[in-house]
């Protein structure tokens, strides 16, 4: 039984399932109700979760906030791996400040300080996947620009968009290569395993310069792509911008999205003052 949970799990942990969970919560999330809305709606939404929780230390206005991007992450469809990376990066960390606190005279009075520092990571940590999951680079660039962002940092947020496909290829071509040369350890058995997972890991520390410098050579095959298609052009010309942003339309399903989060902020408020 053992040995088939150690076979089930780590033969999924494979560069093609790594690479398709990360470009699947980037590009595979146009058909969810958060896509669907407005970008420049999520981004003022976006920091309203992303900036108000840091300056309240009530437990309850934490708690709903967190309870509403929770449910906003689950809207989104966001790819398991990423929300597995932010189970283990956020509570991780909190459960060691606990323990190293109990190992210095502390006592269970630290857990609701501890509480509230993770309601505030997870609750800026949940908005901002989901927001940056549900745009894709046109429209979150068009939302940013339509704020008055600067035509470079709109560009740039475009531009390391349609990088992600280009970084994953490389790399998957690079840790190829590093496979062809090596020699991988027996993968049979649980030790064998483990040390064949970390195996991977120094190739993937190994890949990083060869990763960079064949993306830098391919980076301006990209640059240029956009150039065509307008973008530094369509930033620095109004007519240009002008039709460029008249896409961005705001629905009914967006005023709902609105009405229904600040419903919930006002209902957290009242409960966080009366208790």
């Amino acid at each position: 039984m053992r040995e088939k949970l150690s076979e089930s799990i780590f033969d999924k942990l494979t560069m093609n399932f790594l690479r398709n969970q990360v470009l699947k919560n980037a590009y595979g999330n146009d058909d969810t109700v958060i896509a669907g809305l407005d970008p420049r709606i999520l981004i003022l939404w976006y920091l309203f979760f992303g900036i108000v929780p840091w300056f309240s230390g009530n437990v309850v206005f934490l708690m709903g906030c967190f309870i509403l991007v929770s449910i906003t992450t689950l809207l989104a469809r966001i790819a398991g791996l990423v929300l597995l990376l932010f189970g283990i990066g956020v509570f991780s960390q909190t459960g060691y400040l606990f323990l190293a606190t109990l190992l210095f005279g502390g006592d269970a009075s630290s857990i609701v300080p501890l509480l509230v520092l993770t309601l505030k990571i997870a609750t800026v940590s949940l908005a901002s996947i989901t927001v940056f999951s549900g745009l894709d680079p046109d429209r979150l660039s068009n939302g940013l620009m339509w704020y008055g962002c600067p035509e470079r940092f709109s560009f740039s947020i475009s531009y390391a968009y349609r990088m992600l496909p280009v970084l994953m290829e490389e790399f998957e071509g690079v840790l190829l290569s590093y496979r062809l040369r090596g020699n991988p350890p027996d993968c049979d058995t649980l030790k064998g395993k483990i040390r064949y997972l970390i195996y991977q890991v120094k190739i993937i520390i190994h890949a990083f310069y060869p990763l960079m410098l064949n993306t830098a050579k391919r980076s301006r095959t990209t640059v240029e792509a956009l150039e065509i298609k307008g973008y530094r052009y369509a930033a620095s010309k109004k007519e240009a911008k002008k039709v460029r942003l008249s896409t961005l339309k705001v629905s009914f399903d967006d005023f709902l999205f609105l009405a229904i989060s600040f419903f919930w902020v006002s209902l957290i408020i009242f409960l966080s003052g009366y208790f």
